[in-house]
């Protein structure tokens, strides 16, 4: 039988303090986000005049709804060239032993270490001479070389984990390697490519600088850039930009829940690989 001991009540403790911690900076988003503009109280203090005005003028000057809909669109476009491209690579790249493999392997790896930053000219001018600056397309091909590496290695050590004894059965049973991919291999691979496809869409969906670089003059706005719209030399209604904040986590938020235990299983397929 389990007993209650003091162990047991510091650790409960120590996560009562780290939720509280947590949940401090959601407390005041939200606080803010219903308080009335004419209350200029403490942002601790809590809200005793709720209003939802500030969402509709939030949506309404920062032009949210057209913000979101471009977020949204480059953002699934990029996650499925993503999981594409880093499936396909890592599948070989977990099976084959060869020596290439192993080359191949660290050369994709070098794309973990390098920051992008270092890159961030040239590729300007790339799609300036490609003529896709102001386009959603310049996201989009900039999200899907920078996010492949890191979603290559996850899948790499998931696959590493998976026993080989399915690919072979489909191999006697006719199939080439592409249809024991295609047929056995992938579908085993649901936990880890949802973990992928969220931590992609987080990374992508909350980007900032490059949408602001890339799509600058343009009326193609994302969300993080739609809000920052708020921000003034002189003035920045906080109210207004709190309650866009809220508007533009509630589609990350759905798709979190929604996937929470394939993500949990995705995590744990991959620590025990």
């Amino acid at each position: 039988m389990n007993r209650y001991t003091r162990r047991t009540f510091g650790l409960e403790v120590l996560m009562v303090g780290i939720a509280l911690v947590v949940a401090f900076p959601v407390y005041v988003l939200v606080n803010l986000a219903v308080r009335p503009p004419s209350d200029t109280s403490s942002p601790l203090r809590p809200t005793l005049t709720p209003t939802l005005d500030n969402f509709t003028q939030a949506w309404q000057q920062g032009a949210l709804g057209g913000a979101l809909a471009n977020s949204a669109v480059v953002t699934v476009v990029s996650v499925l060239i993503v999981i594409a491209i880093s499936s396909l690579a890592a599948y070989p790249l977990a099976r084959v032993t060869a020596r290439w493999s192993r080359a191949v392997f660290l050369l994709i790896m070098l794309g973990l270490m390098l920051p992008f930053q270092l890159a961030a000219l040239p590729l300007y001018q790339t799609m300036r001479d490609l003529g896709l600056l102001g386009s959603a397309w310049a996201l989009v091909l900039f999200y899907a070389g920078l996010q492949v590496p890191f979603t290559t290695f996850l899948y790499i050590g998931f696959l590493r984990a998976l026993p080989r004894d399915f690919e072979d059965a489909a191999s006697i049973d006719g199939c080439t390697s592409w249809e024991a991919f295609r047929h056995v291999v992938f579908p085993m691979l649901k936990p880890i490519t949802v973990t992928a496809v969220v931590l992609n869409a987080v990374s992508i969906w909350n980007d900032f600088f490059t949408p602001l670089l890339y799509l600058s003059g343009s009326t193609q706005q994302t969300v993080p850039v739609a809000i920052s719209g708020f921000v003034g030399q002189y003035v920045s209604d906080w109210n207004l930009i709190f309650a866009a904040l809220l508007i533009s986590m509630i589609p990350i938020l759905i798709v979190y829940f929604a996937l929470q235990r394939s993500i949990i299983n995705g995590f744990a397929g991959g620590l025990k690989g």
